[in-house]
């Protein structure tokens, strides 16, 4: 018998696939709501934030359609539905850790080493969000260069790259599709002021007060992901749309549990 290699799941794709199960099953007959979000992340023993970003990777694959105001609904079989489900990298909530571990500490060292010309780079970049709040392209392409620019005026050239494959791991499907659900007018003004808040700190020279802008900037888009998420789906409305309780979900279902 031929040895075939074995990939480890990320946990949002275990979840993803148990939860897909249970659909196949009929355990979650298309057209019904899925259980509250906290019902879930009890039955599986994980967090909300896994069980969002399986839910996500769900809609994706059309099993399950995204209703504002309603809840998450089990999609009507279809040729939308695709085959498997796309490990596309860390998930979203990882990559976000990732960075403010990584990027606090670049920009507390960028705070002791920007020159002039590194400080009026970044502030060229923060203006460019600023003149083009409607135009996602031109401000994405901004907020990116904002972020590499912080690492180059380190003057360790692995950093900037360090940064620039970081950045590049947002392009997936799954990231993508988290963007469409957070990125408002709130948003958007929260990520200016963070922006200038950084560019004050180095500005400044101040490396722990540089440390600590970046970790507030990356901390707000993942809160901000929470409260949008929040008015998709209001925890009350999903609760309201499970039969059954969480134990006695547990009792019929002893195998789902996800290590």
């Amino acid at each position: 018998m031929p040895l075939h290699t074995v990939e480890p799941l990320r946990l949002y794709r275990q979840i993803a696939g148990q939860i897909a199960a249970l659909i196949d099953s009929g355990e979650f007959p298309a057209g019904s709501r899925l259980p509250a979000e906290r019902e879930l992340a009890t039955l599986l023993g994980v967090s909300r934030t896994s069980v969002r970003e399986a839910v996500i990777s769900l809609e994706i694959a059309g099993r399950v359609e995204v209703r504002v105001g309603s809840g998450i609904f089990v999609a009507e079989p279809g040729a939308a539905q695709i085959v498997g489900l796309v490990d596309e990298g860390p998930s979203p909530f990882e990559l976000l850790a990732a960075r403010r571990l990584i990027e606090g500490e670049i920009a507390a060292q960028a705070a002791r080493s920007a020159r002039k010309a590194d400080l009026a780079a970044l502030r060229a970049t923060v203006e460019r969000m600023r003149a083009h709040p409607d135009n996602f392209a031109r401000r994405d392409a901004a907020d990116r260069e904002f972020h590499v620019r912080i690492a180059a005026a380190t003057g360790n050239g692995s950093l900037a790259l360090v940064v620039e494959g970081l950045w590049q791991q947002r392009r997936g499907k799954l990231w993508s599709r988290i963007e469409n659900y957070f990125h408002t007018q709130k948003m958007r003004d929260g990520v200016l002021l963070d922006h200038e808040a950084i560019l004050a700190a180095l500005e400044q020279h101040d490396p722990d007060a540089a440390r600590t802008a970046m970790h507030r900037h990356l901390a707000r888009v993942e809160r901000e992901f929470q409260r949008q998420w929040d008015v998709i789906v209001p925890p009350d409305e999903a609760r309201n749309g499970a039969r059954r309780t969480a134990a006695s979900r547990k009792r019929n279902a002893p195998s789902q549990s996800v290590t």
